[in-house]
């Protein structure tokens, strides 16, 4: 047990990566760079009289560097947690194993495997989880209210039940959820460890219905059921205020003269625009399978249409990730090549990390392209709509946790489909203008429908039981 109280928080929020992160400059400085999204947006909105503490890991140099001088933020608190401890919890279990689980992304004849490695990666995960657990039940008051995320954290409910049984603690995932089946890849005891783990929450909360009831369907299959523990559903919107705000600052124009230039033609050029990171799950290959198919029967749009990949690293000190981005790169070339004219260039590659560059993209696109094989929500989905200057076709993947929402006014592919997908993407580009502009807009109002710190608040008055 926590005898010892170093703060006494009402409200905790505990997340692998957290609202700030430090470099150290030149002069042996440290430089802090703030984050934002929907956990942000979500503490900003209960207010500094509330006594909240964001409890988050020391992910670089930088930041344990911070640690290490007591440099920090009001209400933050970073865990300095052995930087090889936390390789293996994040890497080795977390990006590698449950990533991969419930995104259904094993090619199975050969993985996953299940050996020592993994059950020395495994205590590492579990030492991870701890070191939360414990820094939670050491600065929550009494009967307060911890709201962890995601699959980083998925044992810590369990454990902090264990050190503080008078906290009410919720557990959110951001990721699908596998279904039973493919769950149970995992060996037994690590797959009902990891289920009890996030049953010690009194409540758990998914993107979509489809994925509570398949961690519901786990849990009837491995542990006999979900207990006392209650599931909810909060589908995670779009910021619409902000986004069209940021859309239309200097930079964003800068960035759309670049891509004017880059798409050429006289203005009349159609664009494909798809904004991802080169995440395995997202389908970036597929996508560009099917626009080279598109090219192939439909020669009309050669030369115009142009499609705009931005596609940013991530991820890549695993090799199979570097392995991919690499693929992408070079099928784009490959497109570029064959297709190519002296005043054409087919596919427009950026892979620097660029929001005010994403922003100019979804303002210039014509078409969105959004096709993961399996995605907890995808929030491009929802972002695209909203800025689009001229209205914007979404062409959507059904294994996207966005489809429950968008589905009806979006062009539906199944995301392994490489022909379905380039008759879908001519499908979008030879919309009328007149129907791109209502699907857009209603797009656009099914996107906003739970803006982020809606959502964030609707979670913590569920957990409190002020709300179903």
């Amino acid at each position: 047990m926590v005898s010892e109280r170093e703060h006494v928080a009402q409200i905790l929020v505990a997340s692998n990566r957290g609202p700030v992160s430090y470099t150290v400059n030149d002069s042996g400085g440290l430089d802090a760079r703030r984050g934002g999204g929907g956990l942000v947006s979500g503490l900003s909105a209960i207010g500094s009289e509330a006594q909240s503490l964001w409890v988050c890991a020391a992910l670089s140099e930088g930041d344990r560097e911070a640690v290490r001088r007591g440099v920090g933020e009001p209400g933050v608190r970073m865990l300095d947690i052995d930087a090889a401890v936390h390789a293996d919890a994040y890497n080795g279990i977390a990006n590698s194993v449950l990533w991969f689980v419930n995104h259904m992304l094993y090619q199975t004849p050969l993985e996953p495997v299940f050996d020592k490695e993994f059950r020395r990666q495994w205590a590492a995960y579990e030492t991870y989880n701890r070191a939360f657990a414990e820094a939670l039940a050491a600065q929550a008051a009494d009967g307060a209210s911890v709201l962890v995320q995601d699959y980083h954290l998925a044992l810590v409910p369990g454990m902090l039940r264990e050190l503080r049984p008078d906290l009410r603690i919720g557990h959110f995932s951001h990721t699908p959820w596998a279904p039973a089946e493919y769950f149970r890849m995992l060996p037994d005891d690590i797959a009902r460890q990891l289920l009890r783990g996030m049953l010690g929450a009194d409540r758990l909360g998914f993107l979509t219905a489809r994925w509570a009831a398949a961690f519901r369907g786990c849990c009837e299959q491995v542990v006999g059921g979900t207990g006392a523990t209650r599931l909810g559903v909060h589908g995670l919107g779009a910021d619409a205020d902000f986004l069209r705000e940021r859309a239309h600052r200097p930079d964003v124009g800068d960035r759309m003269a670049q891509l004017h230039e880059q798409i050429g033609g006289d203005g009349d050029r159609k664009t494909i625009v798809r904004v991802d990171r080169t995440e395995l799950s997202k389908n970036i290959v597929r996508g560009l399978l099917a626009y080279r198919e598109l090219l192939e029967e439909h020669s009309e749009w050669r030369e115009r249409v142009v499609h705009i990949a931005l596609a940013y690293p991530s991820r890549q000190d695993l090799a199979v990730y570097r392995d991919y981005t690499a693929e992408v790169s070079r099928l784009a070339d490959e497109i570029n090549a064959r297709f190519g004219t002296a005043g054409w260039t087919p596919v427009v590659v950026h892979v620097k990390d660029d929001f005010a560059r994403s922003l100019a993209a979804y303002r210039l696109a014509d078409v969105a392209l959004v096709n993961p094989i399996r995605d907890g929500m995808n929030l491009v989905a929802k972002e695209v709509p909203i800025v689009s200057d001229n209205g914007c076709a979404l062409v959507l993947s059904r294994e996207a946790g966005a489809y429950d929402e968008l589905g009806d006014d979006a062009i539906t592919v199944n995301p392994y489909d490489v022909t379905g997908t380039a008759t879908a993407l001519h499908e979008a580009l030879t919309m009328p203008d007149t129907e791109r502009a209502e699907r857009t807009k209603r797009l656009a109002a099914a996107a906003t429908a739970l803006p982020p710190k809606q959502w964030f608040l609707d979670q913590l008055n569920a957990l409190r039981g002020t709300t179903a």
